[in-house]
């Protein structure tokens, strides 16, 4: 087994304390004799959510000698709050150790720079690999056996169950729901999504008609279906025969699904089950491509436009022709405005069409952002919101009003576009006419859609697993402005040469991919774009010699890394090849004596 640098793991600190422990406060030492994976996340990064579902496995597998410890580590003012963290944890079943670190303490312990991070700790309580990015659970997998015989031989692996002590279930008839759609005879159904089902309810918005799905997780089609974490919800628009009657956003399976209102009767109409990756298929027969965190979909323009939050793209399928394709979007992070093509958006998850039809309003959730698409042009515009680190709460004009990672989207009788302002625990309002940002609700906990009933609005308060009815308001509600930015400290840099390195080396008994050309991907760009002199684009070199303009003062470096790696084993026919990728928002400080290089771990240890 090959020498691995001997770091000393620093302790696990935060101050919102340990979750799933049964009240235990955790220290490394309690830890000492296993494996242990520190899986640095926060609740709103849909990166974060694909590695929870990754590390399922390896954590089922190894139960006896894994412990998986998540250090959940903010970046919205919201996530910091213990009770938000609390029902994340719950939401997304998160069945390990989890430590609250509000404030980062940890993060910065561990130096780690993006969300989300792996870190591995061998049973002697030493650093041995990290991992940024989604992609590795095969690579820790790979270690972690490798760890197991080692230490098994020295007499320093611990056996035996671990740490976790399950929390209380979460009662009633709906679970964090997603959204919601009225049907046409005034009942409502809702996307379960901490039961994985759909739920059909009254007029009332509360008396359960029929679930849809038996609550277990899965993708089963047919009479007794079984969903994922199901979201979107479109029905199907009046006089299309399709079969089924509504679209279902299944977002942990990465599928469509449709369902036929009169038997409840489901079929899948898009996905293969599988995430998207880079280099993976952008478009052909719907079964056949894969997709990556649908989140929300919306008939527009023909087509079933789709909210595909794990790529950062709208996506778009056809169904009378049954297939899919990339709609908008390059699935680089962040807030760039123009032709869909070249549009830049930041986990979009929440649809609406204009009652014309001619604009698709999406809810931009990582940029805290309501953006829209012209059916006309097909170019991408932004109404609210400046990037990924400006949010708050905050009314009036448009071009300096704040959000905070909504999630929804409404349009309301006048034209105006009804938020889902999940992370300000608010409903506000964008009215195209006057450029104006106002309050219609506030005191809601984690709104994420919201329906038209009349002169009502019924919005899904996810965090309170229930539907809530109000009724809109003639003057909007007077809040506080508070303004906030990511609590990630900037990192100082000396204007002028910086040197980039992204550090990866290939998994044990793996090595590069490059049969049919470069294994790896490099892309950097800017914000603000003047901030780099030289250095953007991409290619496939993962070092690169970066010019930043001294007359910058502050700045964001966009750098996104791939790499590809294959079993390196000449008799194996047919090699495993796995994607290795991580998207970095790097908030930099320009200031004489500040550093000249900048190390980003993608996999290995700096």
């Amino acid at each position: 087994m090959a020498s691995r640098a001997r770091v000393r793991a620093p302790e696990l600190v935060g101050a919102g304390g340990w979750l799933n422990t049964g009240g235990k406060e955790l220290k490394l030492a309690d830890l000492r004799g296993k494996c242990v994976v520190l899986d640095f996340w926060t609740f709103c990064c849909i990166n974060c959510l694909h590695v929870l579902d990754e590390l399922r496995e390896l954590e089922e597998k190894h139960r006896d000698t894994v412990v998986i410890v998540g250090v959940h580590s903010p970046k919205f003012v919201h996530e910091a709050d213990h009770r938000a963290v609390v029902d994340a944890v719950d939401r997304y079943e998160v069945h390990h150790p989890v430590l609250d670190d509000p404030e980062l303490a940890t993060w910065k312990q561990y130096a780690v720079r993006a969300w989300p991070t792996l870190v591995v700790i061998d049973p002697e309580g030493y650093v041995v690999a990290q991992h940024a990015g989604e992609g590795h659970a095969h690579a820790i997998a790979r270690l972690v056996e490798e760890l197991e015989a080692e230490h098994a031989a020295k007499g320093t692996l611990r056996r035996g169950e671990g740490p976790y002590v399950p929390p209380e279930p979460t009662a009633g008839d709906l679970k964090f729901p997603g959204k919601a759609v009225r049907l046409p005879d005034g009942h409502f159904l809702v996307a379960d999504s901490g039961h994985h089902a759909l739920v059909e309810l009254a007029e009332d918005g509360e008396s359960v008609v029929r679930r849809i799905g038996d609550g277990e997780r899965g993708l089963r089609d047919g009479a007794e279906p079984r969903f994922s974490e199901p979201q979107g919800l479109a029905l199907v628009p009046a006089g299309l025969e399709l079969g089924y009657d509504v679209v279902v956003a299944d977002t942990v399976n990465h599928a469509l699904r449709g369902v036929r209102l009169a038997d409840g009767s489901v079929t899948t109409l898009a996905g293969t089950g599988r995430q998207w990756w880079q280099g993976s298929p952008t478009g052909g027969p719907a079964l056949e491509v894969d997709l990556s965190s649908p989140w929300d979909v919306a008939f527009f323009d023909g087509r079933v436009w789709i909210a595909m939050a794990g790529v950062h793209q709208l996506w778009a399928f056809d169904p009378v022709a049954g297939t899919v394709e990339v709609a908008a979007g390059t699935t680089n992070e962040g807030l760039v405005d123009g032709p869909a093509a070249e549009a830049w958006f930041a986990q979009p998850s929440g649809l609406a069409v204009s009652a014309d039809g001619e604009r698709l309003w999406v809810a931009d959730s990582e940029t805290s952002a309501v953006r829209w698409v012209s059916r006309e042009t097909k170019e991408v515009h932004t109404a609210v919101g400046t990037g990924l680190f400006d949010f708050g709460h905050r009314d009036g004009a448009a071009g300096q009003a704040l959000l905070q990672h909504p999630l929804g989207v409404t349009v309301l009788p006048d034209g105006s576009v009804a938020v889902s302002d999940t992370y300000n625990h608010a409903l506000r309002r964008f009215d195209p006419v006057s450029g104006e940002v106002t309050t219609l609700a506030t005191d809601l906990r984690e709104p994420s859609g919201a329906v038209l009933v009349d002169g009502d609005i019924v919005v899904v308060e996810s965090a309170r697993h229930r539907l809530t009815r109000l009724r809109l308001p003639e003057e909007a509600v007077r809040v506080e402005a508070v303004a906030h930015r990511t609590q990630r400290a900037a990192t100082e840099v000396a204007p002028g040469a910086l040197r980039l390195d992204v550090v990866f080396r290939a998994p044990s008994g793996q090595k590069l991919d490059e049969r049919y050309g470069p294994s790896t991907r490099l892309l950097v760009s800017s914000t603000p774009p003047e901030l780099l002199l030289a250095g953007s684009g991409a290619d496939t070199d993962l070092s690169r010699e970066l010019v930043l303009n001294g007359e910058v003062a502050e700045g964001v470096l966009h750098v996104s890394a791939m790499a590809a790696s294959c079993d390196d084993d000449p008799e194996i026919e047919y090699p495993a090849c796995h994607v290795h990728q991580q998207d970095w928002g790097v908030p930099v400080r320009l200031a004489g004596g500040g550093a000249t290089r900048l190390p980003l771990v993608l996999a290995g240890l700096e």
